[in-house]
């Protein structure tokens, strides 16, 4: 029956490639434009084995192989979402399906999304059809980033009892691949995550400074839990705003150790992150920087990383007022290592990373830097360098074989593979439309008659 197939269709998007068989199989994928991520290798050759990249050159498929010709097609890394909700929310309007999104105060910057991941998520299909194949989850907080989810900050409000609240952070990220599969995760606490500029500002009371302030008070407490654990444990300290699990998930921010990811978009309120990261001692990463070409030599020669949407040129409110669409190809330009986002969240339309990549070497961002900006950037800012993003020896084989030029909408991802495994070119959305057109067998439930 058409609905019997449709059923064993959707389990197949979680089954296919869970074979041991498969993945051990030595590939060598022949003849195509090899994007590395760094390079580019005409002709070249990617052969992958046991989920990594073997090799990549010009030389023959090795004996034994299986041989994919990709002649007059383009081979490239799988691309990496970054300040995504994959696999974190399904519906966003449906509270029940979003787990990005946290109101205790009791519970604040320890909070893990990596808890929260749904490995059968229908995103997940969709978003390899764009070729992405690994994705930076990110909790999501009242100004709209983290997963680029907005919330108002109404909604974690909480009983204060001495706890901040709302918190000034929203949580810890993950690193997850999209195989199909049931095990997704590939790195927990991989970031901690902050608002700053105007929604910073909301959060600790409704100015700038207030927060700035505040999140200093909070670095200094953490400091001082970590010299005094016995002392807390014998409440010999003072009264802190955090719990005692929130103090414990910022020390490596203290410690310079885990990277803060800050939202930031006014060009002043970048400077002052800057600032405040030098006088802390922390490492951080910038979300959205819509101003940051104003202000792109000193975001460089702090050796800060910008994750931001490319298209957002609109002046939609005054952090934004000189946003533009070359921002990308400046901060470029000036040094800045950049990774480029997707669009609403990062989620249902995660698979748009490459149109917005594409968009931002239309407007002046060398091709190359669009590529890596999609791959071995987003590995690089998140401690993963080498591992993925990247064809090269020992790489995770996350490719993707595509008609033409992976960054023009018209071209498709006809055969991906993640960790080695290969992937089913389908959708919950492809199973719905094989199901009911035609309107076959199954396209109706058995009780309605014809």
């Amino acid at each position: 029956m058409r609905l019997k197939s449709l059923i064993l269709g959707a389990a197949s998007l979680v089954a296919l490639a869970a074979s041991p068989a498969v993945a051990q199989e030595l590939t060598a994928i022949t003849g195509g434009r090899v994007l590395t991520g760094t390079s580019v290798i005409e002709n070249g050759t990617v052969v992958i084995q046991n989920g990594r990249v073997v090799s990549v050159g010009t030389g023959a498929a090795p004996s034994g192989a299986r041989v994919i010709d990709a002649r007059g097609k383009v081979v490239s890394p799988g691309f990496v979402a970054v300040d995504s909700g994959l696999a974190g929310s399904e519906v966003g309007s449906v509270t029940g399906t979003n787990d990005l999104a946290n109101g205790a105060n009791s519970i604040s910057a320890s909070f893990d999304v990596s808890y929260g991941l749904d490995p059968w998520s229908f995103t997940l299909p969709v978003a390899r059809l764009g070729g992405i194949t690994r994705a930076i989850v990110t909790p999501s907080h009242g100004g709209g980033g983290g997963g680029a989810h907005a919330h108002d900050d109404s909604d974690f409000a909480g009983v204060q009892h001495g706890l901040q609240s709302p918190s000034l952070f929203a949580g810890q990220a993950s690193i997850i691949h999209l195989a199909s599969g049931n095990d997704i995760l590939v790195r927990a606490r991989v970031a901690q995550v902050a608002p700053f500029g105007e929604a910073g500002g909301r959060v600790a009371g409704g100015a700038r400074g207030a927060e700035f302030t505040q999140f200093k008070e909070t670095l200094a407490e953490v400091r001082l839990y970590a010299r005094n654990r016995a002392g807390y444990d014998r409440g010999g300290l003072r009264e802190l705003s955090l719990s005692r699990a929130d103090l414990e998930a910022l020390i490596p921010v203290a410690e310079g150790r885990m990277p803060l990811i800050v939202t930031a978009r006014r060009a002043a309120d970048i400077q002052q992150v800057l600032r405040l990261a030098k006088e802390e001692g922390i490492r951080i990463i910038l979300d959205g920087a819509e101003e940051g070409w104003l202000v792109a030599d000193q975001i460089a020669a702090a050796d800060v990383p910008v994750l931001l949407n490319p298209i957002s040129n609109l002046p939609g409110n005054f952090e934004i007022r000189a946003a533009r669409m070359q921002n990308a190809a400046a901060l470029n330009a000036a040094g800045v290592t950049i990774a480029i986002k997707g669009n609403e969240g990062s989620t249902h339309r995660a698979r748009e990373t490459r149109y917005n990549a594409g968009n931002a070497v239309s407007h002046g961002l060398p091709y190359e830097a669009a590529i890596a900006a999609i791959t071995v950037n987003p590995a690089r800012i998140f401690g993963a360098a080498g591992q993925f993003g990247e064809l090269r020896p020992g790489a995770a084989a996350d490719v993707v074989i595509w008609s033409g030029d992976p960054l023009e909408p018209l071209s498709d991802a006809e055969q991906i593979w993640v960790n080695g495994q290969e992937q089913a070119p389908t959708s919950r959305q492809f199973l719905l439309r094989d199901r009911y057109r035609g309107g076959g067998e199954g396209a109706m439930p058995p009780a309605y008659g014809r």
